[in-house]
């Protein structure tokens, strides 16, 4: 009898531990595949000993509040971009109802998940009319990074200036497009605690929409890499020609390289060029900072800007614009491209002089 009571008292004990494992198994395979995290997000998560999370993290922000994991990984998307640290998609996404721009951040480019998940507190808090929001931002068990943006149809900047469209050429075009990027600089560089250094300034990370108002993209994007990857986006910056030459290292970027780099995009806008572009007969390609200085020594400004610009197209029909405005806005945009810090306007500055010229 002894024997049949201490089989049964074995019996049951393992009878109770399988029926806990079958119900741990089942548990596990019926859950979500991604969760949910709330702001709070340091106090909810696991980091991994190296870069990945201990589960699926979706960080949701305003107008992202609808996101799942499974709707952002499994959504069709086209690339439209590649970087040396990442890859950019269009996709749609049922619960937003729009097409959104996907931004794949490679694992190796990164800094720690302790280090990016603050930055992008930071970032998705952010909101200004001439900013590009965060909406949402996904983190996976291998490393993998997501940025969730809205998508805007009608390109980038650069891409107007390259096409040589005719709206290009408008004087009140130009000066939207202008003082809405000043806008959104300044609000980076004064509106917040701790300014952001935007890092990564250029005319395609300035996209527009229909009525051609500009929203700035990429800013603080710098703060997610790791130095080799940083710096790898900053000779990027120096080949397109929006580094300002004192900048050497990633980690240095300041208010005053942002400037330089805004100036680089008001010649642009101004004399419908690019910022290396090559003359009939020259082997070389030229710089158009340097070469805008050069012309300002010869007297040869007005062979730099479109003669359309001076008879503006206005809802109200023509008017013709005054060309004194016209040489301002080229003087503020060679002062930002001062080889000096120092003698940079600050991001204020810049913003009163493009209102007064553009009224």
């Amino acid at each position: 009898m002894e024997h049949k009571h201490m089989l049964i008292l074995i019996i049951v004990p393992c009878s109770v531990t399988a029926l806990i494992v079958l119900l741990l198994v089942i548990y596990l395979c019926t859950r979500k595949r991604g969760e949910i995290v709330s702001r709070d997000v340091e106090a909810n998560f696991e980091v991994k000993e190296r870069d990945g999370v201990e589960k699926d993290l979706l960080i949701k922000f305003q107008d992202g509040e609808d996101l799942t994991v499974y709707e952002i990984l499994d959504a069709p998307g086209e690339v439209i971009g590649k970087s040396s640290y990442g890859t950019l998609y269009r996709a749609s996404l049922l619960s937003i109802d729009r097409l959104t721009l996907l931004r794949f951040l490679r694992p190796a480019c990164t800094v720690t998940m302790k280090e990016v998940v603050p930055v992008m507190e930071l970032l998705g808090s952010l909101r200004h009319p001439n900013l590009v929001p965060l909406c949402a931002f996904y983190a996976g068990q291998r490393g993998e990074k997501l940025m969730v943006h809205p998508f805007y149809r009608h390109g980038t900047l650069a891409q107007l200036i390259r096409d040589g469209n005719g709206e290009a050429h408008k004087w009140h075009i130009i000066c939207r497009i202008s003082i809405g990027i000043a806008q959104g600089l300044d609000y980076l560089h004064t509106d917040l605690e701790i300014p952001i250094i935007h890092g990564n300034l250029k005319s395609n990370n300035i996209l527009l929409d229909r009525h051609f108002m500009p929203y700035v993209s990429d800013f603080g994007l710098h703060l997610l890499l790791n130095p080799t990857a940083g710096q790898e986006m900053l000779e990027a910056s120096a080949a397109q020609g929006y580094k300002a030459p004192e900048l050497i290292k990633m980690r240095e970027v300041s208010e005053e390289t942002d400037i330089y780099s805004l100036g680089v995009i008001l010649l642009e806008l101004l004399t419908g060029k690019e910022t290396f572009y090559r003359k009939p007969n020259f082997d070389k390609d030229i710089y158009l900072p340097n070469a805008i200085q050069s012309a300002i020594l010869d007297h040869r400004v007005a062979d730099f800007y479109h003669p359309q610009i001076l008879v503006s197209q206005t809802d109200d029909g023509q008017r013709v614009v005054n060309e004194d405005h016209v040489n301002e806005f080229l003087q503020l945009a060679v002062a930002c491209c001062s080889p000096s810090p120092a003698l940079r306007p600050n991001i204020k500055q810049v913003l009163s002089k493009l209102e007064e010229i553009g009224k």
